[in-house]
């Protein structure tokens, strides 16, 4: 007998703390490679930038079916910043579309990173992510992706 799926667990127990660096992954649907189009991985980057306040990203890379997010939470709740991103992607590709779509799995697996922990390499093994996947064999051809120290 097929099991049921547990995600709304991942909520249990969820602690947000305004100043923790947290990495979130973040999956699309079904596993559907929405953002495979350039311009709806756009979208979620757009998404990304629309937080003034709540928090900043110090890296990201958006991969074909999925969102890899290192972020540092500065106010709010975590699942309630998180569900903004997602909700504004998702509306975004709609808009592209010319009609509504549903993008993202429910809930979303966050890792809070200790203090002590080196952010340059968390963050270069995020941004790896369509190296490792095979989706390119530069870093510099992947478009989707950023990370604060290349200022």
């Amino acid at each position: 007998m097929p099991r049921k799926a547990r995600s709304h667990r991942l909520r249990l127990g969820r602690v947000n703390e305004h100043g923790r660096v947290y990495l979130v992954t973040a999956v699309c649907a079904d596993r559907y490679g929405w953002f495979s189009r350039f311009e709806h991985g756009r979208c979620c980057v757009h998404a990304l930038s629309e937080l003034e306040g709540e928090a900043s990203t110090l890296c990201f890379v958006v991969m074909p079916d999925h969102l890899h997010w290192l972020m540092q939470l500065e106010a709010g709740d975590l699942s309630r910043v998180v569900q903004k991103v997602k909700g504004s992607a998702t509306r975004r590709i709609g808009q592209l579309r010319g009609r509504p779509c549903r993008v993202w799995q429910p809930s979303f697996h966050d890792r809070a990173l200790r203090r002590e922990e080196d952010l340059q390499a968390v963050a270069r093994y995020v941004v790896a992510n369509p190296l490792r996947a095979g989706l390119v064999s530069n870093l510099g051809q992947y478009p989707l992706w950023d990370a604060i120290w290349l200022e």
